[in-house]
């Protein structure tokens, strides 16, 4: 028997609902937590990631005319890291309106053709208000590593922003390494997430 997560964290729950010796398919990247694998071993439960494998290693980078800069710096990095880009524009420093970016980077983690998303404008901050409004969407402005990696570990942040202002290419670069490197699989973590999630879904409605 298979059921299917699609959500982006897997907990101990999650495996519980499967019968025993069932098969749980999750979505491509989706973090496992610890307990999850560990009742998982226990119930006999498979974990089998879905078709869509290659969306792990996919990124969508997009910026406005102010981020354009090191959006293309940016690229050259994530090409180092073996990640393969999706890139959404804008593709010069010609004005444009960074909420119609936003919404395209966010809408490509929504639908799950990518893992993750990274936006680019002058200060970070409206680009993270425009795509946090997509829901699935957990956007966070991050300024240093460490920021980064606590978006991914504590809040299971799916889109990093970035200020060009703020930040230049080198510790860009920086950031979004440890943004993609962390990873949210601590249980007490991931039920805080599923707070979060439930809020949006409450207002959804």
């Amino acid at each position: 028997m298979s059921e299917t997560k699609r959500r982006s964290i897997v907990t101990g729950e999650d495996v519980t609902a499967v019968p025993q010796g069932g098969e749980l398919e999750i979505a491509a990247g989706a973090i496992v937590t610890p307990w999850a694998r560990e009742l998982a071993a226990q119930r006999g439960v498979r974990l089998v990631e879905s078709a869509a494998g290659q969306a792990s290693k996919l990124v969508a980078i997009g910026a406005d005319h102010g981020g354009f800069p090191l959006k293309e710096a940016l690229k050259k990095d994530l090409t180092r890291m073996g990640r393969a880009i999706r890139d959404v524009g804008t593709f010069s420093t010609e004005a444009v309106d960074y909420p119609d970016i936003a919404l395209a980077v966010a809408q490509a983690v929504k639908d799950g053709s990518v893992r993750f998303g990274i936006l680019v404008d002058g200060a970070g901050i409206g680009s993270c208000m425009a795509a946090n409004k997509v829901p699935g969407v957990r956007a966070a402005l991050c300024v240093d590593e460490a920021a980064a990696r606590n978006a991914r570990e504590h809040n299971d942040a799916n889109v990093l922003t970035l200020g060009s202002k703020f930040v230049d290419a080198a510790k860009a670069a920086e950031i979004v390494a440890a943004f993609l490197a962390a990873e949210c699989t601590e249980e007490r973590h991931a039920r805080r997430v599923r707070k979060i999630v439930a809020i949006e879904e409450h207002y959804s409605k």
